[in-house]
């Protein structure tokens, strides 16, 4: 498997292989031209439920870590594009949050990777 890299949307240079938006909702002020996304999954997202009840409290994110590793679980077809992505190179998981090291694309990696 390629590696899994995470990069904020903001942020984000086309990078060689697939690029994946991760976030249930499209990032505020980027259009889907200047994103440069292969794919947006938004099935791999956090439920809205999950979602707001997190609201990106860092206190909160084992907890979301956990929760949001069990909706996974429950659904692992969606993760299909990005495991057959890796599969042929590098893959970059998009996000919109402030927050670089508490968030879903970090809690996503860290589960594809099986850490």
């Amino acid at each position: 498997m390629g590696p899994i890299e995470i990069q904020r949307v903001y942020d984000h240079h086309p990078r060689e292989g697939t690029a994946f938006l991760v976030d249930r909702l499209w990032p505020r002020g980027v259009s889907k031209e200047e994103l440069h996304a292969d794919e947006w999954l938004k099935d791999v997202a956090p439920s809205p439920e999950l979602r707001t009840w997190f609201g990106h409290l860092p206190e909160r994110f084992p907890e979301f870590a956990r929760r949001y590793r069990a909706e996974l679980d429950r659904h692992p077809d969606a993760l299909e594009p990005i495991r057959k992505a890796a599969g042929k190179g590098p893959v970059t998981l998009l996000y919109a949050a402030k927050d670089t090291e508490h968030n879903q694309a970090v809690v996503l990696r860290d589960y594809l990777n099986g850490s």
